[in-house]
Protein backbone atom coordinates (compact mmCIF):
# COMPACT_ATOMS: atom_id res chain seq x y z
CA UNK A 1 0.00 0.00 0.00
CA UNK A 2 1.64 3.22 -1.20
CA UNK A 3 2.18 6.28 0.98
CA UNK A 4 -0.60 8.79 0.20
CA UNK A 5 0.23 12.45 -0.30
CA UNK A 6 -2.22 15.20 -1.21
CA UNK A 7 -0.46 17.99 -3.07
CA UNK A 8 -3.23 20.45 -2.21
CA UNK A 9 -2.97 19.58 1.48
CA UNK A 10 0.81 20.02 1.39
CA UNK A 11 0.29 23.60 0.17
CA UNK A 12 -1.75 24.60 3.24
CA UNK A 13 0.14 22.81 6.03
CA UNK A 14 0.59 25.22 8.97
CA UNK A 15 -1.34 27.98 7.19
CA UNK A 16 -3.74 29.88 9.47
CA UNK A 17 -7.34 30.04 8.31
CA UNK A 18 -8.97 32.87 10.31
CA UNK A 19 -12.26 32.26 12.13
CA UNK A 20 -14.21 34.88 14.13
CA UNK A 21 -12.30 37.97 15.23
CA UNK A 22 -9.14 36.39 16.64
CA UNK A 23 -9.48 32.63 16.08
CA UNK A 24 -7.96 30.32 13.49
CA UNK A 25 -7.57 26.73 12.32
CA UNK A 26 -4.31 25.25 11.01
CA UNK A 27 -3.82 21.84 9.44
CA UNK A 28 -0.75 20.58 11.29
CA UNK A 29 -0.52 17.09 9.81
CA UNK A 30 -2.55 14.42 8.01
CA UNK A 31 -2.37 10.70 7.30
CA UNK A 32 -3.93 9.33 4.11
CA UNK A 33 -6.09 10.79 1.35
CA UNK A 34 -8.86 9.64 -1.00
CA UNK A 35 -6.53 6.93 -2.27
CA UNK A 36 -6.19 5.43 1.20
CA UNK A 37 -9.97 4.87 1.32
CA UNK A 38 -10.11 2.85 -1.88
CA UNK A 39 -6.90 1.00 -1.06
CA UNK A 40 -8.18 -0.11 2.33
CA UNK A 41 -11.62 -1.01 0.98
CA UNK A 42 -10.24 -3.15 -1.84
CA UNK A 43 -7.50 -4.87 0.15
CA UNK A 44 -9.83 -7.76 1.02
CA UNK A 45 -9.85 -8.92 -2.59
CA UNK A 46 -6.45 -7.68 -3.68
CA UNK A 47 -7.35 -4.90 -6.08
CA UNK A 48 -5.70 -1.52 -5.98
CA UNK A 49 -6.76 1.93 -7.18
CA UNK A 50 -8.78 1.99 -10.40
CA UNK A 51 -10.04 4.93 -12.45
CA UNK A 52 -11.13 8.22 -10.91
CA UNK A 53 -14.78 7.44 -11.71
CA UNK A 54 -14.62 3.96 -10.21
CA UNK A 55 -12.88 5.26 -7.09
CA UNK A 56 -15.46 8.02 -6.65
CA UNK A 57 -18.29 5.49 -7.07
CA UNK A 58 -16.72 3.24 -4.44
CA UNK A 59 -16.41 6.13 -1.99
CA UNK A 60 -20.07 7.00 -2.59
CA UNK A 61 -21.07 3.38 -2.00
CA UNK A 62 -19.08 3.10 1.22
CA UNK A 63 -20.46 6.35 2.61
CA UNK A 64 -24.09 5.72 1.69
CA UNK A 65 -24.03 2.20 3.08
CA UNK A 66 -22.26 3.20 6.30
CA UNK A 67 -19.08 1.21 5.77
CA UNK A 68 -17.22 3.49 8.15
CA UNK A 69 -13.91 1.73 8.82
CA UNK A 70 -12.21 2.80 5.53
CA UNK A 71 -12.85 6.46 6.44
CA UNK A 72 -11.10 5.91 9.76
CA UNK A 73 -7.90 5.34 7.78
CA UNK A 74 -7.60 9.11 7.17
CA UNK A 75 -6.46 11.09 10.22
CA UNK A 76 -6.16 14.88 10.44
CA UNK A 77 -4.45 16.97 13.12
CA UNK A 78 -5.52 20.59 13.59
CA UNK A 79 -4.26 23.47 15.70
CA UNK A 80 -7.33 25.49 16.68
CA UNK A 81 -7.79 28.78 18.51
CA UNK A 82 -11.36 29.31 19.73
CA UNK A 83 -13.30 30.95 22.57
CA UNK A 84 -13.74 28.76 25.65
CA UNK A 85 -17.51 28.61 25.24
CA UNK A 86 -16.99 27.03 21.81
CA UNK A 87 -14.35 24.66 23.21
CA UNK A 88 -16.89 23.42 25.79
CA UNK A 89 -19.25 22.46 22.94
CA UNK A 90 -16.34 21.01 20.96
CA UNK A 91 -15.20 18.53 23.62
CA UNK A 92 -18.65 16.92 23.72
CA UNK A 93 -17.43 15.06 20.63
CA UNK A 94 -15.47 12.35 22.42
CA UNK A 95 -14.14 10.61 19.32
CA UNK A 96 -10.98 12.69 18.95
CA UNK A 97 -7.70 13.21 20.76
CA UNK A 98 -6.88 16.69 22.02
CA UNK A 99 -4.39 18.65 24.07
CA UNK A 100 -5.41 22.13 25.26
CA UNK A 101 -3.32 25.01 26.53
CA UNK A 102 -3.18 25.01 30.35
CA UNK A 103 -3.75 28.08 32.47
CA UNK A 104 -1.91 26.28 35.27
CA UNK A 105 1.38 26.36 33.34
CA UNK A 106 0.95 29.46 31.15
CA UNK A 107 -0.23 33.03 31.60
CA UNK A 108 -3.29 33.34 29.38
CA UNK A 109 -3.20 35.90 26.56
CA UNK A 110 -5.37 39.00 26.48
CA UNK A 111 -7.53 37.58 23.68
CA UNK A 112 -11.31 37.70 24.00
CA UNK A 113 -14.13 37.15 21.53
CA UNK A 114 -16.44 40.09 20.93
CA UNK A 115 -19.37 39.32 18.60
CA UNK A 116 -19.87 41.54 15.57
CA UNK A 117 -22.81 43.93 15.88
CA UNK A 118 -24.90 41.91 13.41
CA UNK A 119 -24.47 38.80 15.58
CA UNK A 120 -25.78 40.41 18.76
CA UNK A 121 -29.45 39.46 18.72
CA UNK A 122 -32.26 38.86 21.25
CA UNK A 123 -33.28 35.45 22.57
CA UNK A 124 -35.39 33.43 20.16
CA UNK A 125 -39.04 33.13 21.13
CA UNK A 126 -39.33 29.54 19.86
CA UNK A 127 -35.81 28.18 20.45
CA UNK A 128 -34.64 27.93 24.06
CA UNK A 129 -30.99 27.48 23.09
CA UNK A 130 -30.58 30.03 20.33
CA UNK A 131 -30.82 33.65 19.26
CA UNK A 132 -33.53 35.27 17.19
CA UNK A 133 -33.09 36.09 13.53
CA UNK A 134 -34.01 39.70 14.24
CA UNK A 135 -31.21 42.24 14.46
CA UNK A 136 -31.02 44.76 17.30
CA UNK A 137 -30.86 48.47 16.52
CA UNK A 138 -27.25 49.47 15.91
CA UNK A 139 -27.12 51.60 19.04
CA UNK A 140 -28.24 48.74 21.29
CA UNK A 141 -25.84 46.27 19.65
CA UNK A 142 -22.99 48.74 20.07
CA UNK A 143 -23.80 49.18 23.75
CA UNK A 144 -23.71 45.42 24.29
CA UNK A 145 -20.37 45.17 22.48
CA UNK A 146 -18.93 47.92 24.66
CA UNK A 147 -20.17 46.11 27.79
CA UNK A 148 -18.49 42.88 26.64
CA UNK A 149 -15.20 44.67 26.07
CA UNK A 150 -15.34 46.55 29.38
CA UNK A 151 -15.97 43.43 31.48
CA UNK A 152 -13.38 41.40 29.58
CA UNK A 153 -10.71 44.03 30.15
CA UNK A 154 -11.61 44.37 33.84
CA UNK A 155 -11.41 40.59 34.35
CA UNK A 156 -8.06 40.36 32.57
CA UNK A 157 -6.57 43.33 34.46
CA UNK A 158 -7.57 41.70 37.75
CA UNK A 159 -6.08 38.40 36.57
CA UNK A 160 -2.71 40.02 35.83
CA UNK A 161 -2.74 41.87 39.18
CA UNK A 162 -3.27 38.57 40.99
CA UNK A 163 -0.39 36.93 39.14
CA UNK A 164 1.90 39.93 39.73
CA UNK A 165 0.89 39.74 43.39
CA UNK A 166 2.21 36.20 43.60
CA UNK A 167 -1.07 34.25 43.38
CA UNK A 168 -0.80 30.82 41.75
CA UNK A 169 -1.78 30.80 38.06
CA UNK A 170 -4.24 27.94 38.64
CA UNK A 171 -6.18 30.11 41.09
CA UNK A 172 -5.82 33.47 39.33
CA UNK A 173 -7.42 32.12 36.13
CA UNK A 174 -10.75 31.06 37.62
CA UNK A 175 -12.53 34.40 37.13
CA UNK A 176 -11.63 34.70 33.45
CA UNK A 177 -14.77 34.65 31.27
CA UNK A 178 -15.94 32.10 28.68
CA UNK A 179 -15.13 34.60 25.92
CA UNK A 180 -11.38 34.07 26.53
CA UNK A 181 -9.63 32.34 23.62
CA UNK A 182 -8.03 28.96 24.21
CA UNK A 183 -5.92 26.80 21.89
CA UNK A 184 -5.76 23.07 21.31
CA UNK A 185 -4.31 20.40 19.07
CA UNK A 186 -7.20 18.23 17.86
CA UNK A 187 -6.68 14.93 16.03
CA UNK A 188 -9.59 13.03 14.50
CA UNK A 189 -10.23 10.44 11.79
CA UNK A 190 -12.33 11.35 8.77
CA UNK A 191 -15.34 9.21 9.74
CA UNK A 192 -15.72 10.97 13.08
CA UNK A 193 -14.90 14.35 11.54
CA UNK A 194 -17.84 13.88 9.17
CA UNK A 195 -20.08 13.16 12.15
CA UNK A 196 -18.82 16.34 13.85
CA UNK A 197 -19.45 18.36 10.69
CA UNK A 198 -22.92 16.91 10.15
CA UNK A 199 -23.96 18.14 13.59
CA UNK A 200 -22.03 21.41 13.76
CA UNK A 201 -22.97 22.58 10.26
CA UNK A 202 -26.64 22.01 11.07
CA UNK A 203 -29.07 24.91 11.31
CA UNK A 204 -29.51 24.37 15.06
CA UNK A 205 -25.79 24.67 15.86
CA UNK A 206 -24.56 27.99 17.27
CA UNK A 207 -23.33 30.32 14.54
CA UNK A 208 -19.82 30.62 15.95
CA UNK A 209 -19.17 26.86 15.94
CA UNK A 210 -20.76 26.58 12.48
CA UNK A 211 -18.09 28.98 11.24
CA UNK A 212 -15.36 26.75 12.64
CA UNK A 213 -17.04 23.68 11.13
CA UNK A 214 -17.23 25.32 7.71
CA UNK A 215 -13.51 26.10 7.84
CA UNK A 216 -12.74 22.52 8.89
CA UNK A 217 -14.66 21.27 5.86
CA UNK A 218 -12.79 23.64 3.52
CA UNK A 219 -9.44 22.40 4.86
CA UNK A 220 -10.52 18.73 4.72
CA UNK A 221 -11.37 19.13 1.03
CA UNK A 222 -7.65 19.66 0.42
CA UNK A 223 -6.85 16.29 2.02
CA UNK A 224 -9.71 14.15 0.67
CA UNK A 225 -11.74 16.04 -1.96
CA UNK A 226 -13.72 13.05 -3.25
CA UNK A 227 -14.66 11.96 0.25
CA UNK A 228 -15.78 15.48 1.17
CA UNK A 229 -17.77 15.78 -2.05
CA UNK A 230 -19.53 12.51 -1.25
CA UNK A 231 -20.17 13.66 2.33
CA UNK A 232 -21.74 16.91 1.17
CA UNK A 233 -23.94 15.14 -1.36
CA UNK A 234 -25.08 12.09 0.62
CA UNK A 235 -24.99 13.22 4.26
CA UNK A 236 -24.82 16.99 4.63
CA UNK A 237 -27.33 17.65 1.86
CA UNK A 238 -29.53 14.63 2.54
CA UNK A 239 -32.66 13.98 4.58
CA UNK A 240 -33.47 10.85 6.58
CA UNK A 241 -37.02 9.58 6.92
CA UNK A 242 -38.55 7.52 9.70
CA UNK A 243 -40.45 4.34 8.90
CA UNK A 244 -43.81 6.13 9.11
CA UNK A 245 -42.57 9.10 7.09
CA UNK A 246 -41.34 6.76 4.36
CA UNK A 247 -44.78 5.13 4.25
CA UNK A 248 -46.32 8.55 3.75
CA UNK A 249 -43.83 9.38 1.01
CA UNK A 250 -44.67 6.15 -0.83
CA UNK A 251 -48.38 6.87 -0.42
CA UNK A 252 -48.00 10.34 -1.90
CA UNK A 253 -46.06 9.01 -4.87
CA UNK A 254 -48.85 6.59 -5.77
CA UNK A 255 -51.92 7.64 -7.76
CA UNK A 256 -54.51 9.15 -5.43
CA UNK A 257 -57.43 6.82 -4.82
CA UNK A 258 -60.86 8.05 -3.86
CA UNK A 259 -61.44 7.79 -0.14
CA UNK A 260 -57.82 6.95 0.69
CA UNK A 261 -56.63 7.87 4.17
CA UNK A 262 -53.22 8.95 5.43
CA UNK A 263 -51.08 6.26 7.01
CA UNK A 264 -49.65 8.77 9.49
CA UNK A 265 -50.99 10.60 12.47
CA UNK A 266 -50.94 14.39 12.35
CA UNK A 267 -47.62 14.79 14.22
CA UNK A 268 -45.78 12.35 11.96
CA UNK A 269 -47.27 14.03 8.89
CA UNK A 270 -46.12 17.44 10.16
CA UNK A 271 -42.56 16.14 10.65
CA UNK A 272 -42.58 14.67 7.16
CA UNK A 273 -43.79 17.90 5.57
CA UNK A 274 -41.16 19.89 7.48
CA UNK A 275 -38.40 17.72 6.00
CA UNK A 276 -39.74 18.25 2.49
CA UNK A 277 -39.49 22.05 2.74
Amino acid sequence: MAHCVSLEAEKILDKEFPVLDKGFIRLVDYLGSDERIVQSARVSYGEGTKSYREDAALIDYLLRNRHTSPFEQIVLTFHIKMPIFIARQWVRHRTARLNEISGRYSVMKDDFYVPAAEDIKPQSSDNKQGRSGDALPSGEAGAFRAAFEKEQQRAYDDYIKMIDGGLAREIARINLPLSLYTEMYWQIDLHNLFHFLELRLGAHAQKEIRMYAQTLLEISRKVAPRCCESFERHILGAVNFSKDELKELKRRLKPVEAGSESLLDEKALARFEEKLK
